[in-house]
């Protein structure tokens, strides 16, 4: 069915979507061949593998291949075709025979190297794993045992040692007979070692040792043993005479740890691994009275052994240490596999090798090192082969080589091109037009030929920068001859091109046409406006990426009664601040901030700030100390009652001090006397005693002032007693002072009256008025 106008995949990577499976995603998958090259195409039955040659005798190295016919085999050494020659020719099965083989010939040369075969019919070329073939050799001993004295029930120890490819078999004779082995007390080591523990007299006499290899057999030179005196009861320390040495070698191969201790009593060895993981149980042997023997190592196997010798029943040891590395060749944890795929798609290859050290990939296609372009991919540290757009000419045997220090093997797989007769021409007149900073619109026109069976168009769109796997696509109905491409990125240039899809397979794509969208001036800033004093203030702002590409800012402030701006402060992408001084603290000011780039100003952020408030408060507040109001801040809620009631009782005091202050002025007058009464006045059920001060008569102050009456000690004394109570007989020249809470007292001042003056001058004192005090606190 056709595909709905605009239809889009969203911008997947190509290695992820093929073209096919968007425009066909109902049909299944081409097949997958799970073994071999598929079809019978090619593949290796036996392949070289390493081998030790011995010199002037013949080698035979094995190559079988089997698929379609008319298969040609070749071989090469270093890389370099063998002719077939008297020496070396291949037979008729495909292996290689050397007659003779020669570490060096007269000429200089060497059979020795590196040996591949390669088998090629027409559907590709196949290249075997590397067989690294060496002559046999040994050298002579470079250690010879040497004469020992030891004391019986002591302990001996022998050693030769001698190079050799394949490694030496070394053995041990005395007095010219093969030591026998079924003794316990006598241990043989592969590395030409050899312990007697619980010396004996009849352990003396002359020690050598034979090594044997396919290339030779050497005698070392012969040592005497000499078992003297009677087993010693004095005691000797624990102490390892020889510890384990540091091994190299191969899985499935066997490590022999060497640990061989004296003392008296005899001390206990014991193993260890350093990491504190278990040695384990399986494979594992102790040889002698120490010597730890493991048996088909693993790469588990690897780390650092700790021999101890222990003295027994105390904590006296000593120990020695050696590593294992263990080495395990390149082997496929998974294979490549044999794909067809049409033409203009993506084949991807996978292969996973593991061994230690980790093996490196190498990628072959027809037995020639893969170089990788615009169109050819190797990712995930070679693991991952993507050829994208293929054609005719990517059909070929693609094959994965992993090697380390340990070996190498290789796998290999077929791509197969799928072409059918008929298909479209590429699409005509691909054009692209620049809409917008993030919008682009492609256009085409259809093919010249084969468009009956066209199902839809895809459209290929990459950043022109950017890698081909980038690359990513939107699928278009057959009837859409445009599309509008969006969410591009402003001021970058794109490329694009279109294939168009029939059932059976796509078209070539057309030819790529290039564009750059428009240039985007920046976004408007975020601003902030912070007073610093009286004459500055600081304008802040954000960096974001929504402002897109820019080249920095423009500041611009003003009085906001002027039509002049003073401006602008040129600043940097990176400056975020700027603080703007020499202001008049009695002006508003406006405050505008934009970004601009190559393209122009972006749209600016305006901020009105005024200093008068500023300045009012540093008048009537001086400058606080910050930390102490911080730690004021912090005060608890009891303080702060506590502070209430502080102030509460000042405010008592001080209406107090002018009450009695007020009665003081009256006492000045000599002739004048006072009467106090303090009526009781009912308030919400309670009774409580108010103060009544009568004030005296306009006359009796105006005497007062006349007579210039000062006051004396014993007036004061009056007005402030000693004892806040007083007994009821108290005399009348006398001030009785009630206590009362603030709310619960009123001050009356009566309004003078003529009344009859007593003999003493003084008017007399009278009831307040029925109409209520005049003031009240």
């Amino acid at each position: 069915p056709a595909l709905p106008s605009g239809r889009s995949v969203g911008k997947m990577p190509v290695a992820i979507w093929s073209e096919w499976e968007l425009l066909i995603p109902a049909s299944p998958p081409p097949a997958v061949l799970q073994t071999g090259l598929g079809h019978g195409a090619l593949a290796f039955v036996v392949e070289p593998s390493d081998d030790i040659a011995v010199q002037e005798q013949p080698l035979i190295l094995y190559c079988q291949v089997e698929g379609i016919q008319p298969i040609t085999i070749t071989w090469r050494k270093n890389g370099v075709m063998i002719v077939d020659s008297e020496n070396a020719f291949m037979l008729a099965n495909g292996s290689l025979y050397v007659s003779r083989f020669q570490r060096v010939r007269g000429d200089g040369s060497s059979d020795e190297g590196e040996y591949d075969c390669m088998a090629q019919n027409h559907y590709g070329l196949l290249v075997s794993r590397k067989a690294k073939i060496q002559a046999a050799t040994m050298s002579d001993f470079h250690i010879h045992p040497q004469n020992a004295v030891v004391e019986e029930g002591g302990v001996a120890r022998f050693q030769c040692q001698i190079h050799g490819l394949p490694e030496p078999v070394i053995l041990w004779h005395k007095n010219s007979m093969p030591v026998n082995t079924d003794n316990e007390r006598y241990t043989l080591l592969p590395k030409g070692v050899l312990q007697i523990t619980g010396l004996k007299a009849e352990d003396s006499g002359i020690f050598h040792c034979v090594a044997t290899n396919i290339a030779n057999v050497k005698f070392s030179r012969e040592a005497r043993l000499t078992v003297s005196g009677s087993h010693s009861t004095v005691y000797k320390d624990p102490m390892i005479l020889v510890g384990p040495e540091n091994l190299t070698l191969t899985v499935h191969q066997t490590a022999v740890l060497e640990c061989i201790a004296t003392g008296n009593p005899r001390p206990i060895v014991s193993w260890s691994r350093l990491d504190g993981r278990p040695i384990g149980v399986e494979g594992i042997q102790v040889l002698g009275t120490g010597n730890l023997m493991i048996s088909d190592l693993t790469v588990q196997h690897s780390g650092i052994y700790v021999c101890a010798a222990n003295k027994p029943g105390t904590r006296v040891r000593r120990t020695a240490q050696g590593s294992l590395v263990v080495q395990a060749p390149a082997e496929f944890v998974q294979h490549p596999q044999s794909i067809s795929r049409p033409v203009g798609t993506t084949a991807i290859f996978t292969c996973v090798a593991q061994g230690e050290p980790p093996p490196q990939i190498t990628w072959l296609r027809n037995g020639q090192i893969l170089e990788t372009s615009d169109h050819i991919k190797l990712k995930n540290n070679n693991s991952t082969l993507s050829i994208y757009g293929i054609n005719q000419a990517d059909e070929a045997i693609y094959q994965c080589l992993a090697e380390n220090s340990a070996g190498s093997t290789q796998a290999s797989a077929r791509l197969t091109v799928l072409w059918a007769d008929g298909l479209p021409s590429p699409p005509q007149g691909v054009r692209a037009e620049t809409v917008s900073a993030t919008t682009i619109q492609v256009s085409w026109e259809k093919p010249l030929q084969n468009t009956k069976e066209i199902i839809g168009y895809v459209l290929h769109i990459r950043k022109a920068a950017d890698p081909v796997e980038m690359e990513y696509q939107e699928a278009v109905s057959k009837s859409t001859f445009q599309q509008l491409v969006t969410d591009l990125e402003p001021s970058t240039s794109y490329s694009f091109y279109i294939k168009a899809y029939t059932s059976r397979g796509a078209s070539k794509a057309s030819e790529v046409t290039v564009v750059s969208t428009l240039g985007e001036v920046p976004a408007m800033p975020s601003l902030f406006i912070k007073v610093i004093n009286s004459t500055t203030v600081q304008a802040t702002w954000e960096p974001s990426i929504k402002l897109g590409q820019h080249e920095g800012f423009k500041l611009y402030y003003r009085k906001v009664h002027l039509s002049q701006y003073t401006g602008p402060v040129l600043l940097a992408s990176n400056v975020t601040a700027y603080n703007i001084t020499h202001l008049d603290a009695s002006v508003v000011y406006e405050v505008k901030l934009l970004a601009y780039n190559q393209h122009g100003d972006g749209n600016s952020t305006v901020r009105f700030v005024s200093l008068r408030e500023t300045v009012e408060r540093t008048v009537l507040n001086p400058p606080c100390d910050c930390m102490k109001d911080e730690q004021n801040n912090k005060t608890s809620t009891t303080g702060i009652i506590i502070g209430i009631h502080i102030g509460v009782t000042c405010i008592i005091f001080c209406i107090l001090f002018l009450m009695f202050g007020y009665r003081g002025r009256l006492l000045m007058c000599k002739n004048v006397q006072e009467q106090l009464s303090t009526p009781q006045i009912p308030r919400s059920q309670r009774s409580a005693t108010g103060l009544v001060l009568n004030g005296a008569t306009r006359r009796d102050r105006d005497e007062r002032d006349l007579n210039g009456k000062q006051l004396d000690m014993n007036e004061l004394e009056r007005l402030f007693p000693a004892s806040p109570s007083q007994d009821p007989s108290t005399p009348h020249d006398e001030t009785q002072i009630s206590t009362l809470p603030l709310d619960e007292f009123s001050i009356i001042e009566e309004q003078p009256d003529p009344l009859p003056k007593n003999p003493h001058g003084s008017s007399t004192a009278a009831p307040a008025p029925d109409h209520g005090p005049a003031n009240e606190g």
